[in-house]
Parts: structure tokens; C-alpha cells; sequence
């Protein structure tokens, strides 16, 4: 009988091949994973890649959206208690224009109007985390100074008319701030130059000539103040609605991208078996030849 002289290199080829296998299969079934390497599946490895930055990007969006959304929900409370410091100021100049007050009635309007100023610079200048609100893209700045050396007293803002967006995944742009002089305006027609006017109306003890038309100026500013303000309530809706929907994308990106890598569990499990059986059988051949001489299996 002819001994096919490669016999015993080939059994341990296979045996070798085989428990490659059956480690390949433990590991699968281990980590619950087909795909760990680009070797293991060129085209499932690429496409999982390409799908792990998706995911990447609307993790991003979701983390910046959050973020934003936070600044903005600041934003609109700093621009309510404005609304509410105007109002005030409102109130207090149509009173001291009625003809009806006496001079210490006046000079009290005044002294009140000037702190209500006081409080809207402080809210003009407010920062969150680290950056002013209003100071456009001039984030380290504060926009807002008053110089009581003049009378009246005069505001300058420092900041510039940047106005920010943040980007979607999708590519929508949203605007997430609000330049300083676009809400409280700059010089006299500003909210604070009128305020500032309105304190020298008043200050005098009588009610100055144009007194009706500066708080004619306010009622504008205040005006034109809520109009800004809907547009970051606007903005801070859409920022909700499309962190809701990048929240969602991700989570189906990495469904799709689970199916892609992850191994068949009951599939891998069967042939783990078969691996482990093939393998046990080339392991009772390869003992078998260590305890007899091959020719015994000739005869």
C-alpha cells in the first residue's frame, strides 16, 4: 500500500486550521461579535465605520443642541426680567408726565428710574458660563459701560453684531444669540439712552419737555426687545425638536449598525459544536499516532 508522505503535516494543518475555528467561534460568541477587525469583513467593516461617524455626528449635534439650548433658556429669562424692568419704567414715566406730581415726587421717580437703569445694564451684561450674552461673537467682553459724567448719562456698547448659528445634521442653520444692540439699541434711541434721558426728565423736579417722547422711545425699545425675544424662542424650539430627532437617528444608527457586526448567536453556537467535535477527533488521531507506528496502519 502506498503511505502518502504528507500525512502527518497535512493531519496537523488541519488540526492547527481547526482550533483557529474554534477560537474564532468562542471569541464570536464571547463578545457577541462577527466583525472586529477589517480582515474579519472588509464590507461590513467599512460600512460599520462609515456608520460609527454618523453616529458620532449626531451624538455631537444632541451634546452642542443641549448646550445651546441651556444658553437660550437663560437668554429668555434675562430678556423677561428686561421686559419686566421696562415695564416698571413705563409706568413710572407715564405718571411722572400727568402733570399731577410735586417735585419730590418727581425727583423720586427719578432716583427709581435710575435704579431700574442700573438693573438693565446688570442684565445686559449678563454672562453664562464664562461669555457675556449680548456681546455678539465678543464673548470675553463685557458689551455694556455707562459713563455718568455726562448728563445725561451716556452707554456704550463694545460688543459687536455677530449673530451665531449652530448647524443640524441635516444642514439646517439655527440662530442661537442675540448682538447686544439689536435688543437694547445704541445711543439715545437705545433702551438705556432713553432710560438714561428719562432720568434727566425727571431729576430736575418737574417733568421735562420731552419727557412724552422719551418714554415714547421706550415703549419702542420695548417693542422691538419682545420681537428679538421670539426669535430665540423660535430658535430654542427647533433646537429641541432636532435634538429629539438626531436622538432618534442615533439610536437607529446604531441598530443598523449592531446587525452589521454582531454575530448570530445560535448559528455561531452550532458550529462552535461542530468545531468542537471535528477538533476533538483530529486531537484523538494525532494521540493515536504518537502511541503506534504508523505502519501499524498500513496493513
Amino acid at each position: 500500500m502506498r503511505v502518502d508522505p504528507n500525512f502527518v503535516t497535512n493531519l496537523s494543518g488541519a488540526l492547527d486550521q481547526s482550533q483557529s475555528v474554534e477560537a474564532s467561534l468562542t471569541a464570536q460568541l464571547s463578545s457577541g461579535l462577527r466583525v472586529t477587525s477589517l480582515a474579519d469583513d472588509p464590507v461590513a467593516a467599512a460600512q460599520a465605520s462609515m456608520i460609527g461617524s454618523e453616529i458620532a455626528q449626531q451624538d455631537n449635534y444632541v451634546q452642542t443642541a443641549s448646550s445651546d439650548s441651556s444658553m437660550l433658556q437663560v437668554t429668555d429669562s434675562t430678556l423677561g426680567e428686561v421686559v419686566t424692568q421696562l415695564t416698571s419704567a413705563l409706568t413710572l414715566a407715564v405718571q411722572g408726565s400727568n402733570g399731577t406730581l410735586n417735585a419730590a415726587n418727581l425727583s423720586t421717580i427719578a432716583q427709581q428710574l435710575t435704579g431700574i437703569r442700573d438693573q438693565v445694564l446688570s442684565l445686559a451684561n449678563t454672562s453664562y458660563q464664562g461669555n457675556y450674552l449680548f456681546a455678539g461673537s465678543q464673548g470675553s467682553t463685557k458689551p455694556f459701560t455707562l459713563d455718568t459724567s455726562t448728563s445725561p448719562a451716556t452707554v456704550s456698547y463694545v460688543g459687536d453684531t455677530n449673530v451665531q448659528y449652530v448647524t443640524t445634521p441635516a444642514g439646517q442653520k439655527i440662530q442661537v444669540n442675540l448682538p447686544g444692540s439689536a435688543i437694547f439699541g445704541t445711543g439715545s434711541a437705545g433702551v438705556l439712552g432713553a432710560l438714561n434721558q428719562l432720568i434727566v426728565d425727571f431729576s430736575s423736579g418737574t417733568a421735562g419737555p420731552t419727557s412724552v417722547a422719551d418714554t415714547s422711545v421706550v415703549t419702542t425699545a420695548l417693542g422691538q426687545l419682545s420681537d428679538q425675544r421670539s426669535i430665540l424662542d423660535s430658535s430654542l424650539s427647533r433646537l429641541q425638536a432636532t435634538s429629539t430627532y438626531a436622538q432618534t437617528e442615533e439610536a437607529q444608527l446604531k441598530v443598523q449598525q449592531s446587525t452589521l457586526v454582531a454575530s448570530d448567536t445560535a448559528t455561531v453556537a452550532t458550529q462552535l459544536n461542530s468545531a468542537e467535535v471535528q477538533n476533538q477527533a483530529l486531537m484523538s488521531v494525532m494521540s493515536a499516532l504518537g502511541k503506534n507506528d504508523l505502519f501499524d496502519y498500513l496493513q
